[in-house]
Order: C-alpha cells, then structure tokens, then sequence
C-alpha cells in the first residue's frame, strides 16, 4: 500500500502496533490515573456512592435526581463543538459501508464472496483495537486531557487513510483488492482511536442523565447531517468524477475533507469543557473487561446495538444494489434513497426527543426499533410499487433509525456512569471501546453479509465500472438483504432488552 505515513493516533498498513499518542501528550503508567480526566461521577471517591443522578431505579434509563446540588448545564457551545465529531464519525461509518461492496465488486471486479470478505475483516479487526484505544485514552495525560488529543492525532490519521483506501495504485484484480483490504484495516484501526475517546467524553463531562440526553440529541443531529452529505453526495462526487476509478479517488478526497473539519471542529469546540475529579482506572485490561461483562444491563445494550448496527448496515450496503437492480435507478437512485432514508432524522429528533422524556429511553429505543424493523419488510413489496411509495417506505425507516440512534447512544453514558458509580473506578474508556468494537463490528457484518447473500444467489461481478447484467435469483437476493434481512435483526435485537435496569444500589447490579 502507498498511503502516507500514518499520523499520530495511528498505525501503519497492518494496523499491528497501537499507535502513539500524539505530541504532547504520555501514555500515564499502568495503575495510575491521568491527571486531567473527569471520571463519570466527578467528585465521588467512594465506591459506595450512588450516582449523582440516581434517586431511584429505572427501568429506561431515565432516572429521578437525588438530593443535592443540580449541576450546571453544559454551554451550548460545548453540546455543538462535541457534535461536530460525528460528521467524522458518520462520514466514516456510511460511505465504506454504502460504496465499499460495490466498488470492489463493479470497479475492481472482485468477486462478491471475496469482496464480503474484505469488507468484514479490517472492522472486525477493531473488536480487538477498541478495547485497547479505550485503556490507552484512560491513560493518556495531557494539558488538553485524555480524550481531546486523540480526537485531533487520530482524527487526521482517519481523513488522510480514508482517502487512500480509494487511491488505486493497482488497478483491478486481486492486487487491488488486497490493498483495499490493508488500506482499511489502517484506517479502521485510526477510527478506533478516534471513536473511542469521543464516544467517552459525555460520561465524563456530566454527571446528569437529562444533560447527556441533551448532547446525544445534538450529536445525532449532526450525525444525520453528516450521514445525508456523505451518503447522498458521495455517490453524486463518484459520477461527476468520471466513475471508475477516477470518480472513486475524487469521492475518497471529498469524505476525507469531511473526516478532517469533524475531528479538528471536536477537539476545538470542546475546549471550553469542564474537566472533572480524577477516578482511578482498574488495574489491568482484563480486570476492566470483566466489570464490563458484570455489568448486565451494559451487556443486553452492546448486544442489541450490535446486531441493530448489522441490520442497519446491510441497508446501507444494499442501497447501490437496490437502486440499480430493482429500482432501475442507478443514476440518482441511490442519492434519493440515503435522502429518503436520513433527511427525516433532522426533522424528528426533537419528537424523539420528546418520546424518550414520555416513555424513557429504553421503551422509547424499542418502539424506533420496531419503526424501523417494519418500514424494512414492507420493502420486499418493492418490485410492484411505485418509485414514489418505495421512497416513503424509505422516510418510514428514517424515522425510526433516528430514534433507535439516539436512544441507544443515550443509554450508553447512562451504563458508564453506573458503572463507575458501582465500582468507584474510571471505566468510560473500556466500556466506549467495547461499545465502539461492537458497533463498527455490526457495521461490518452487514456489508459482509450482504456480500453473502450476494454470492449464494449468483450476482455478477464486473471491472467496468457499471453493474452487470444479473439473474432474476441475484436480483431476489439484492431484494432480501435489503428488506426482510435487515427487519429481522433489527426487530429481533429488541428481545435483548427485556427486563433491562439500572438500579442505584451496587448489590441489584
């Protein structure tokens, strides 16, 4: 692979070493605290100590706020300046997973089982990454903390290896395919030390549950923004570029672009944020894994997140496949359906928003789920509907993926936050890592198994640039995994939630 030399924050090629912290900043000694890091419960040295906001138990997450001092709201340039970040995360979490595939198997010409394959390896390769990104950001000590200088090092790191996922310097055939697969095992290993600070930071920032609902809702909004642009003008970039190759190389630069305004706009519009008390980390990797797999409620979130993420994912990698073979569409096809898809999350999130304060966050997480999982199987009715009810089909499970986002990620800081309350130790890191391994894992087994589902129906592969002609059986398949498979994982994860609490006292943990 050619890529530039990896950016601090991030490895070579084979993604094998962690990476080094940026300049600046150390990696603080196994068993000691960082300096500048706000643990989840600032403040609370005791192990003992209920959480700040926890005056009794909740079965949603949402929660009555015991006696005390309310804490003052966060500025709302720190809720912007925090959101910012996703057009980094969103960016890389959409496009690889909408024009990877295609691009491997329409561009390159490999074959859909092998290109499913290099698709899911990179990313899972993070399920081992994120946990170590987490515990190295807990031990970072730096003069802007421990996740801020990530978020500018790794951040960058992202924007340029993004761009040479794309670069081509061996044409088609199976050289090209194998620098993909290096390419963005690179970049997928710079994410982790992006994502995972920053997913980190509103557990830290503050205590109050409201107060992080806040910030999801502001971080989802722009994360529906930077999904929109990234996924409806990408494609648009990779014609007006020629198609091909060449387009692919212009679109690379465009979302690289993206990647870089949303890490450095994160690491400068949080620096007015407020930096806590300091809580010890536990003393090993292992020993901070197994609080995680203690933690039960933790673990029927990341588990649901996990398998959602895989169902939402297998949406975005069939939205090309979609629009060409069973819309007949490929020209503005797939920028309408990501339009359709991501346009209504900027206009319902403060009605999700409401929701969640009506039912509470997990109830409210299981009704957009279930939104989500019916406007998907409705699709598989597509062949015989009109281009216009296909597309309000679309807007349908965009409502839904707004709020099955939101509520998700906002149960998330809420599972750090008792944790750390529980054991008295820093944990947002390896739990964030963990959650961030799940999540980019679940992002890559849908491109994987839409790839599949692919192969087994016997779609055509082509380096030409422009699909293939294929059978009424691969048209069936591109039809499938677009609609019912994805219905199903989204809608059965829900189960995974039954029963799901937190509670204020260590013991009903």
């Amino acid at each position: 692979m050619d890529a530039p030399p990896a950016a601090a924050g991030s490895p070579g090629p084979a993604g094998a070493a962690p990476p080094t912290p940026p300049p600046g900043v150390d990696a603080a000694p196994a068993g000691r605290p960082s300096a500048d890091a706000a643990p989840a419960d600032a403040g609370r040295p005791s192990a003992d100590a209920e959480p700040a906001d926890a005056g009794r138990s909740s079965a949603d997450g949402a929660s009555v706020a015991a006696a005390g001092p309310a804490e003052e709201p966060l500025p709302r340039r720190v809720h912007a300046g925090y959101a910012l970040g996703s057009l980094a995360t969103g960016a890389f979490g959409t496009v690889p997973g909408l024009l990877l595939l295609p691009y491997l198997t329409d561009t390159l010409g490999v074959a859909a089982g092998v290109a499913a394959l290099l698709v899911l390896v990179p990313k899972a390769w993070d399920v081992l990454v994120n946990p170590v990104a987490g515990r190295i950001s807990d031990r970072t000590r730096s003069r802007w903390g421990p996740r801020r200088p990530w978020l500018l090092g790794a951040g960058l790191a992202l924007a340029v290896l993004f761009a040479a996922i794309f670069a081509a310097p061996f044409g088609s055939g199976p050289a090209a395919g194998a620098y993909v697969a290096l390419a963005f095992l690179a970049t997928a290993t710079a994410f982790a030390f992006f994502q995972v600070p920053y997913v980190a930071m509103p557990a830290e920032l503050t205590g109050d549950r409201a107060e992080r609902t806040r910030m999801m809702s502001w971080r989802i909004a722009v994360l529906a923004l930077a999904i929109l642009v990234s996924g409806a003008v990408a494609p648009m970039v990779v014609t007006a570029g020629g198609d091909g190759v060449a387009g692919h190389r212009w679109m690379g630069l465009f979302v690289a672009a993206l990647i870089a305004l949303g890490a450095v706009g994160a690491f400068l519009g949080t620096r007015a944020a407020p930096v806590g008390a300091v809580t010890e980390t536990e003393p090993s990797l292992r020993a901070q894994l197994a609080v995680a797999r203690a933690h039960r409620p933790f673990r029927a979130l990341l588990l649901c997140f996990v398998i959602q993420s895989a169902g939402v994912a297998t949406i975005l990698a069939g939205v090309s496949y979609f629009a060409d073979q069973i819309l007949r569409d490929p020209a503005t096809g797939p920028t309408l359906l990501f339009a359709c898809f991501v346009g209504p999350a900027l206009l319902v999130m403060p009605l999700w928003t409401r929701v969640g304060a009506r039912l509470g966050k997990r109830s409210a997480l299981v009704a957009a789920s279930v939104l989500l999982a019916a406007g998907a199987a409705a699709l598989v009715a597509a062949p015989v509907l009109p281009a216009a009810a296909v597309y309000a089909v679309v807007a349908l499970l965009g409502v839904g993926y707004a709020g099955q986002q939101v509520f998700a990620l906002a149960l998330l800081p809420d599972c750090v936050a008792d944790s750390t309350a529980r054991t008295g130790r820093r944990q947002a890191g390896v739990l964030t890592g963990l959650w961030t391994a799940g999540e980019t894992f679940g992002l890559a087994l849908g491109p994987g198994i839409y790839g599949l589902v692919l192969a087994l129906t016997g779609y055509v592969s082509s380096d030409t640039g422009t699909a293939a002609a294929q059978s009424d059986t691969a048209r069936l398949g591109v039809l499938l995994g677009f609609s019912v498979l994805p219905a199903a994982l989204v809608g059965g994860a829900v189960l995974l939630l039954r029963g799901w609490t937190l509670h204020p006292d260590p013991e009903d943990a």
